[in-house]
């Protein structure tokens, strides 16, 4: 597990709260973004990608709500607008 990725567990460990799966599908979203750079016709790909991102404002909704504090750091930590 990365560093981006300790960096909002709640606990040693954790890799279910929406704060960690948000970081983790931030990677794979930049992951296959620089990948469409190269094969801009992977289509099958790009649907992923915007399951991905639904997925992630999901997580984000979801802290928004509950522990907008939380929120807050995971929002600056991974540089998103929203």
């Amino acid at each position: 597990m990365t560093d981006d990725i300790k960096a909002f567990q709640m606990h040693e460990g954790d890799t279910g709260s929406a704060s960690v799966q948000a970081a983790l599908l931030t990677q794979r979203i930049n992951h296959l973004t620089s990948h469409f750079a190269k094969h801009a016709k992977d289509h099958a790909s790009r649907r992923g990608l915007l399951k991905m991102v639904a997925q992630r404002r999901k997580h984000l909704d979801y802290l928004a709500a509950t522990e907008p504090e939380r929120y807050a750091k995971v929002r600056d930590g991974l540089k998103l607008r929203r």
